[in-house]
């Protein structure tokens, strides 16, 4: 998949997706499904920042997410003031500068420029092309929309933003080291990673899940939040990979909470935490039989 800054150029006849893009949801579902059955190299917009909530996922996830769903390239924008105010004739100017639109595909829901004063009926008027402007999709009632997925994932609904997803959201990042407790002290060895400050993260808690690593995909149990049985305040990202044994350190990995499983809480010891982590383990094997 071609990485295309706010100047790089796809000169090969493609279809457009315009949007924000903050990963692929089922609402994106169809747009997706009409650009691929043009036949064409499909592109994508993406914009990073300027969101409530911060990102569901950062831009080396976005990118990840985009490439496994077959788009050819994305035109990636970030929210500065000078993105901000560009008039929407502009923009559009700009794009199609850029790329050989043969077919745009948006949500009618989509705005763009200045003060958002960009609609897809302007859209439709000044593109090179044909535009098509698909409906919301939603889901109870509701709009199927980022918005409400990160408030999903805040409040760990890990389920119910999934079932909202095209690929289900995940914390990905260089396995760092930790504290060194949970092998040694424990019999529980984790991985460790930060989490980047504008990413929408879970709730905190101890979730079900698993872990795809270059040793391959482990069930696993991880732990949002901070550690208070060791007076740890810092938040990261905790998993304990069933079944795996080795070295990590440096790897990328990508960490998939699918199930919320209990509170954060403070132990009174060592014993008393082990023993709750046995019944996570069990709580975890369980949850795939």
């Amino acid at each position: 998949m071609l990485i295309l800054s706010e100047e790089g150029r796809f000169d090969a006849p493609c279809a457009l997706l315009l949007g924000g893009f903050d990963g692929l949801h089922r609402g994106h579902e169809a747009l997706l499904k009409r650009a691929k059955a043009t036949g064409l190299p499909v592109g994508i917009t993406s914009i990073f920042g300027g969101k409530a909530g911060g990102e569901l996922f950062t831009r080396s996830e976005r990118r990840y997410i985009f490439s496994q769903a077959g788009i050819a390239f994305v035109l990636e924008f970030a929210f500065s003031e000078a993105f901000r105010m560009t008039p929407p004739e502009d923009f559009l100017r700009d794009l199609f500068a850029r790329v050989d639109a043969r077919a745009v595909f948006c949500g009618e829901d989509f705005r763009f420029g200045r003060d958002a004063a960009g609609t897809p009926e302007r859209l439709r008027a000044l593109a090179p092309c044909p535009v098509t402007v698909l409906p919301l999709a939603e889901e109870g009632g509701e709009k199927i929309a980022t918005s409400r997925i990160k408030r999903m994932v805040a409040d760990g609904d890990m389920a119910g933003a999934n079932a909202l997803l095209l690929s289900p959201y995940f914390l990905a990042g260089q396995v760092e080291h930790g504290r060194h407790v949970g092998g040694p002290v424990l019999g529980f060895p984790t991985l460790n990673l930060s989490v980047p400050p504008e990413k929408t993260h879970p709730g905190d808690g101890v979730y079900a899940g698993y872990a795809e690593t270059p040793a391959g995909t482990y069930p696993a149990i991880v732990n949002f939040g901070a550690r208070p049985t060791f007076g740890v305040a810092e938040k990261k990202v905790e998993a304990y990979l069933d079944g795996f044994s080795g070295d990590l350190y440096g790897a990328d990995v990508r960490i998939y909470p699918t199930r919320f499983l209990r509170p954060v809480q403070k132990f009174d010891g060592i014993e008393s935490l082990k023993a709750q982590l046995l019944r996570d383990k069990e709580e975890l094997r369980h949850g795939l039989s």
